[in-house]
């Protein structure tokens, strides 16, 4: 454990330990992780790595939101993340948070226009993340699925979902807890 004592005190590691979902050893193995994301010389309790190398991680490379899951955890609001930002991020998505939790966070993900409810606008941007590909999705298709969502979800007929509407969303979703995670 010759790594915890150079980077982490003992104090450090019990305080990480009693705010995540992860055992000391899983913190070192992660902050080993976040080195790999380090640029030759710099201090990883000390330097934020920018969101282009964080979605390089293979983890997260092919997660259509990816730069979005940065910018969401990112206490600098930019997109980098410092160790502290990418625990937080990886004990969210990690096998052991609970539903609210990840709940929470997902809707953040979702809330892609940062109003605080998920939105037309919102929805049709992550269709869009979804289905990137070479062809262009029509505007009416997109249109048509944004109605079905919202006619679905929208208990109150605002127009949007808050916080409470998505969650409910959720709760009907099965594999809501297996796809919001990552596999360290």
């Amino acid at each position: 454990m010759g790594l915890s004592s150079s980077v982490f005190s003992e104090e450090e590691l019990d305080e990480y330990a009693a705010v995540t979902y992860f055992s000391k050893g899983e913190i070192i193995d992660l902050y080993k992780k976040f080195s790999t994301l380090l640029e030759e010389g710099e201090d990883g309790r000390e330097v934020r790595v920018d969101a282009e190398r964080v979605v390089e991680m293979n983890e997260i490379k092919h997660n259509p939101f990816a730069a979005r899951l940065c910018q969401v955890f990112s206490t600098s609001q930019d997109g980098s993340m410092s160790f502290d930002d990418f625990l937080d991020m990886m004990n969210v998505l990690s096998a052991n948070a609970d539903f609210k939790l990840k709940v929470h966070f997902a809707f953040q993900i979702f809330d892609q226009n940062d109003n605080n409810y998920v939105d037309a606008d919102d929805v049709a941007s992550v269709i869009k993340m979804l289905c990137e590909s070479d062809e262009e999705i029509e505007e009416n298709v997109i249109t048509e699925v944004i109605d079905e969502i919202l006619e679905e979800a929208d208990l109150d007929g605002d127009g949007k979902l808050s916080l409470p509407e998505f969650e409910n969303v959720l709760t009907k979703s099965p594999d809501f807890m297996t796809a919001f995670k990552i596999r360290v």
